[in-house]
């Protein structure tokens, strides 16, 4: 989000020609200023860096759609057609802990 907003602010560009060139929305941008201009993320939000690969993790064999590698060697992995109810609710019980 900040590095957004600084190439943007940068750029010279007006907000429509900045977000055609990388492919934002003009909400998006509009978004993302507001937020740096109050301090940072959304309250209760944060920003996580993501690396992503397809080559660090073993093959399982399930075909996962999703599979997500955590510190401490933990992972979550979510197959093809998932259940969405049941990782949100995952997912609210792991931001709790």
């Amino acid at each position: 989000m900040q590095r957004v907003v600084t190439e943007y602010e940068a750029s010279g560009l007006s907000c429509v020609a900045f977000c055609q060139q990388k492919g934002l929305s003009l909400a998006t941008l509009a978004r993302y200023r507001k937020r740096q201009a109050q301090g940072g993320a959304a309250p209760g939000g944060r920003w996580v860096a993501v690396e992503v690969s397809n080559h660090d993790l073993p093959e399982t064999g399930t075909g996962s759609g999703l599979r997500v590698a955590l510190a401490g060697g933990r992972l979550i992995e979510v197959g093809r057609g998932f259940d969405t109810h049941t990782l949100m609710q995952l997912v609210g019980v792991l931001e709790r802990i």
